[in-house]
């Protein structure tokens, strides 16, 4: 069975927008990273570090609009002779495939193909020394609600590829060990010709002996092994403000992977998951409350100690109070981001109706309700009118 493509491994379409891949790409890599597998067997973290290290990778390409045109056309992000698939000439085979019309073949892939090496996209394409942007780097954060409420300082734990400092990025050992490329002459470009149902064209593509750097590594770097780059695990420091809500992220720029060509590092993007509360509700940055009392203090008024984010505070009940009633205390709520003002509490008063009442509590409760006036009862009063 063929392996699958990076679109496949990302569960997308070929003609996904950015969107959706940074969308299938984060939905993926969450499932399975490393922090998702700390309890399972060693046969389960071996798979999803594997399934992690191939997400990554098929990201790594298809969100670099350089490298997706190169796979696109040549089946591989390193150009022609790549390795890929679709490649060379096998796209014409006997007109076997699903493109055009039912022809075999992609018409948007030809032309692309052809006029690969023609304006600026080739230039793009071919230019494989340029300065790329390192891949940013995902994580998520757990939070208690306090921490969430009033921010915190936590440490994460992440793995990321770095430029290889002893060669400098380049691969050679000490940064100097290469040569020009002879099949290129060192331009990383090189001339095919490629035959089309319209004839003959010659374009000008990425060079497959040097990748397009126009230089070949004469004595591999011990460090990264000729990759110019290394993988490292690091521990980084995260503040978190207060008054962040779950599903927010936070966002530290040069904190991701590291760049090629002298590159600007990616981002560290951290995803925060707040735990909820036992008694509170969070509504932005207002926060909700129920809190049962007896007829009793319903009819007769009373004062509650409620308590907040900041400890108790008195709540003074009206007497007549109805069940479902809400109080707002005010700047009880939780801390505005990027603002010194807190939210709201909102106190929703529940009257509960005692349970299992005793034959003398059933008989006063009678004595009771027959000395109330119909005025007393508004509500009921209302009631009965309409019926």
């Amino acid at each position: 069975m063929a392996d699958k493509s990076y679109y496949e491994i990302l569960g997308v379409e070929k003609n996904a927008s950015a969107d959706e891949l940074k969308s299938a790409y984060r939905k993926l890599a969450k499932k399975y990273h490393p922090d998702m597998y700390a309890s399972a067997s060693d046969a389960e973290k071996k798979n999803a570090e594997a399934k992690f290290k191939e997400i990554n990778h098929a990201y790594d390409v298809l969100s670099d609009p350089q490298k997706r045109a190169a796979y696109d056309t040549y089946g591989s992000e390193n150009g022609p002779m790549g390795g890929g698939a679709d490649g060379g000439f096998g796209g014409f085979g006997g007109f076997g495939g699903h493109g055009t019309q039912g022809f075999g073949f992609d018409m948007d892939d030809i032309f692309s193909s052809i006029f690969s090496g023609f304006g600026a996209g080739g230039s793009r394409r071919a230019n494989a020394n340029a300065p790329q942007r390192g891949a940013d780097i995902r994580v998520g954060l757990t939070l208690t609600f306090e921490e969430a409420a009033f921010g915190v300082q936590k440490k994460v734990n992440v793995r990321r590829v770095e430029t290889c400092t002893d060669c400098g990025g380049t691969g050679a050992k000490d940064g100097k060990a290469f040569k020009k490329c002879t099949n290129c002459g060192g331009t990383g470009r090189v001339t095919q010709v490629q035959r089309t149902p319209f004839g003959q064209f010659s374009s000008t593509g990425v060079c497959p002996t040097c990748r397009g750097t126009g230089r070949i590594i004469t004595e591999p770097c011990k460090s990264c092994g000729g990759q110019g780059r290394v993988e490292r695990a690091r521990e980084i420091t995260i503040n978190v403000p207060a008054g962040i809500d779950n599903g927010q992220t936070i966002t530290y720029g040069g904190e991701g992977n590291g760049g090629r060509n002298g590159g600007e590092r990616g981002s560290l993007v951290v995803e925060i998951t707040v735990k909820p509360h036992k008694l509170f509700k969070r509504v932005g940055s207002d926060l909700q409350l129920e809190v049962p009392v007896t007829i009793s203090e319903a009819a007769l008024g009373c004062t509650l100690a409620i308590p907040t984010l900041k400890g108790s505070q008195d709540l003074k009940i009206p007497e007549g109070t109805q069940s479902g009633t809400v109080f707002r205390m005010k700047n009880c709520g939780v801390k505005k981001l990027r603002s010194s003002d807190n939210g709201d509490l909102y106190v929703k008063v529940v009257v509960e109706v005692p349970k299992s009442l005793t034959r003398e509590q059933k008989d006063l409760m009678r004595r009771l309700d027959a000395a109330f006036e119909t005025k007393q009862f508004p509500k009921r009063k209302e009631y009965r009118e309409k019926l």
